[in-house]
């Protein structure tokens, strides 16, 4: 167990680093000379046809109905091995980052409304500023937080967790338009196929790759968003193993699939959603009540709304803190949960599909604004955090030394 989340800290760190250089990538060619191939590249056309289906968008949504369900495939597969086997199945450990979770979702979407709310257009972006992105803000904690107690990593990872299953949850409920019966029949019937080779325990995994496509096309046709297709379709691959010393197959894919999503699919989605052009951005547009309402959930929102919530909880026995942890430490990793951005633009796009790049250039500001604060912040104190500990050491041993010699 400590082997493979130290596995997964590692592989996060890297991939934190090559969001934030997709990142910058894009945003200095959406304020160059190449702009148009930048727009020209995303608005591309992909066609897929089997006779009288068909699926026809530009490169863009194929990255964000496409490329994200794999990522929420993935999200999947990691909590129903932790609620099944892991640290999520322990109820005792549930209860802060469950709290913490809840207030970080619920503050910075009160801010959020608080800017917009007499706005019935903009205040459907309450969401937006209740994401965290797990890539970024564990990748800040390995980078700047080496030395802190794996408790408080499995912390933050629990955090993000929940906060990731409210995500898919917020979804399905706000931002699903125009149902086709027909489609959400198929894809049901599709999950009941799953969930028959699953209790067969059937190990073929062609199986379930047909059925699961099969699922993803038809709640991409529904209405209902498509990442949520991969995400239903995770809970239905086997945990059982074969052989007790082979992996299950939801290990195996788990895996197999984490460097595809953590190098290539998130990088390739920040890189087509974060580039906005700044040298055009108005006094308007970071003025405005999108923009303000989004990056003060982020950086407001989120670490008081968590921090406050645990400090409750605690006070109030009905948590404790994590073993070795101190209150600064928790205030640092509430500060890294303001870090949005992978999951922030994305539901984004979801809110203001529809009302044109007014709305999606705030978007991209206030979430750009909002997370560089929270990881910069956040940083800054992981790193005092560890100075001052590292300082107390050698003082101690620098004190102990004439002892000794005496």
């Amino acid at each position: 167990m400590v082997d493979s989340v130290k596995y997964l800290f590692r592989s996060e760190a890297a991939g934190g680093i090559l969001l934030v250089t997709a990142s910058v990538l894009a945003l200095m060619i959406a304020n160059s000379s190449i702009q148009h191939w930048y727009d020209s590249l995303l608005e591309m056309p992909v066609v897929f046809k089997i006779g009288l289906f068909e699926i026809n968008k530009p490169m863009l949504l194929w990255v964000n109905d496409g490329l994200m369900a794999l990522f929420f495939f993935l999200v999947g597969l990691e909590i129903k091995r932790e609620a099944v086997s892991g640290h999520l199945s322990n109820i005792r450990q549930l209860t802060l980052p469950l709290v913490a979770a809840i207030a970080g979702i619920a503050v910075p979407a009160l801010i959020f409304l608080w800017f917009n709310g007499d706005d019935p257009i903009a205040s459907n972006g309450w969401a937006i500023p209740s994401a965290t992105d797990i890539a970024f803000a564990l990748g800040i904690f390995v980078i700047f937080g080496k030395h802190l107690p794996l408790t408080l990593k499995l912390f933050l990872l629990s955090v993000a967790i929940f906060d990731d299953i409210a995500a898919v949850i917020i979804i399905a409920l706000f931002y699903s338009q125009d149902l086709s019966v027909v489609s959400i029949a198929v894809a049901v019937t599709g999950l009941v196929g799953l969930a028959g080779l699953n209790y067969f325990n059937v190990q073929k995994k062609a199986a379930y790759i047909l059925l699961g496509l099969i699922v993803w096309a038809a709640v991409l046709k529904s209405g209902v968003h498509a990442t949520l297709a991969g995400f239903a379709i995770a809970w239905f691959i086997p945990l059982k193993r074969e052989q007790s010393q082979q992996p299950s197959m939801l290990e195996d894919i788990e895996h197999s699939l984490h460097p595809w999503v953590t190098f290539f699919i998130l990088p390739f989605f920040a890189f087509a959603n974060a580039g906005v052009n700044l040298l055009n951005a108005t006094i308007e547009t970071l003025t405005n009540s999108v923009t303000l309402g989004i990056a003060f959930g982020l950086f407001v929102g989120k670490q008081f709304g968590i921090f406050l919530a645990c400090w409750l909880a605690i006070k109030l026995r009905l948590a404790k803190l994590p073993e070795n942890t101190s209150w600064i430490q928790l205030y640092a990793v509430s500060l890294l949960c303001g870090v949005g951005f992978t999951m922030s633009l994305f539901i984004g796009t979801l809110a203001y599909e529809q009302e044109g790049l007014i709305f999606l250039e705030s978007v991209k500001v206030g979430v750009l604004i909002g997370s560089v604060l929270s990881a910069l912040f956040g940083a800054i104190i992981i790193s005092r955090i560890k100075v001052k500990k590292s300082l107390q050491n050698e003082s101690t041993a620098h004190a102990n030394v004439p002892a000794q010699n005496a």
